[in-house]
């Protein structure tokens, strides 16, 4: 994190040693994106409307939270977030908290881990978390700060960071500093508001982990929206499925279940769950013929669906 006042001296100094160690560094993300600007890809972009939340100390952790959250619909602030996502004895806040904490409220969480992506996430209006060393690999100085839009002319990216809520900095010198800290930074969005550069196998990871989480009701409103765009997929109407059982929706979930069993015929665990779901609605005619499509299929789910089968069976 950014030092406070008292540090400042030795940050600018650090800050120096890393402009000349990096000067000639190569930034082959921004360097590509500058050469050939994906299609449709607005010049420049900046969320003036996105909350701001200066940092005092070492809390730029949770500002970087508060202001992406703030984004998403959430209301906190840095005083709020400090105990749940600070670490005392290191005086900062590891990157798995911040995700911890933006999932416990029900927001969707993914990875943003190049430059392209993250100009697309600032022009659908997302903002983005990142994280830097603005110092050097044996002096690193770590710091969470939020991206809010940038321009490909100047070409540079505004910051909400530190104690400035429109820190300007060039696109290759960010470059060279979230590539110092492996490129971490994520996108916090509502259920259903979905990030403009994931693709469907980063959406159903997301939307696993906030199953996880215990938020059955944002998997849900995610997978919803994913199956929109991916319709075709079938592993999206089975996780809309399971969400959707999760929050205590049947129709719904058996709905979801019989569309994956039209995306993905073969597929014995959405026959399995299809099956499952009749039962519970008492549809026992519909859930034995599900049950034994998903035997027929064999595999792995075989001992599963015969299970199923025989709890069908047993009502009957």
């Amino acid at each position: 994190m950014i030092p406070g006042g008292h540090r400042l001296r030795t940050a600018l100094l650090a800050l120096f040693v890393a402009a000349l160690s990096s000067a000639c560094s190569s930034t082959p993300q921004t360097d590509a994106l500058l050469a050939l600007p994906p299609a449709g890809l607005p010049r420049q972009v900046e969320l003036t409307g996105v909350p701001f939340f200066p940092q005092a100390g070492n809390d730029c952790g949770p500002a970087a939270l508060a202001t992406v959250l703030g984004q998403a619909g959430v209301t906190t602030t840095i005083a709020e977030l400090e105990p749940l996502v600070m670490t005392p004895d290191r005086q900062g806040t590891l990157q798995n908290d911040l995700i911890a904490a933006a999932r416990r409220e029900g927001r969707l969480v993914v990875p943003v881990d190049t430059v392209e992506s993250l100009t697309e996430e600032i022009a659908a209006g997302h903002p983005v978390l990142v994280f830097q060393n603005l110092g050097v690999a044996t002096y690193p100085i770590w710091h969470y700060a939020v991206a809010v839009g940038y321009d490909l002319d100047t070409p540079k990216l505004v910051l909400r960071s530190g104690e400035e809520a429109r820190r300007l900095t060039y696109l290759a010198t960010f470059e060279r500093t979230w590539e110092r800290s492996g490129r971490f930074g994520l996108v916090v969005v509502e259920p259903g508001d979905l990030p403009a550069s994931a693709d469907a196998d980063a959406i159903m990871a997301a939307a696993a982990s906030l199953e996880q989480a215990g938020q059955a009701d944002a998997a849900a409103a995610t997978y919803a929206a994913a199956t929109e765009r991916w319709p075709d997929r079938a592993g999206l109407w089975l996780g809309l499925g399971n969400a959707s059982y999760a929050a205590g929706r049947l129709d719904a979930s058996a709905a979801a279940f019989a569309e994956a069993t039209e995306r993905a015929p073969d597929d014995a665990a959405a026959w399995n769950n299809l099956a499952h779901v009749l039962h519970e609605q008492g549809k026992e005619r519909e859930a034995t013929d599900a049950a034994r499509r998903a035997i027929g299929l064999g595999g792995p789910y075989a001992a599963t669906a015969a299970e199923t089968l025989r709890a069908i069976e047993r009502r009957t």
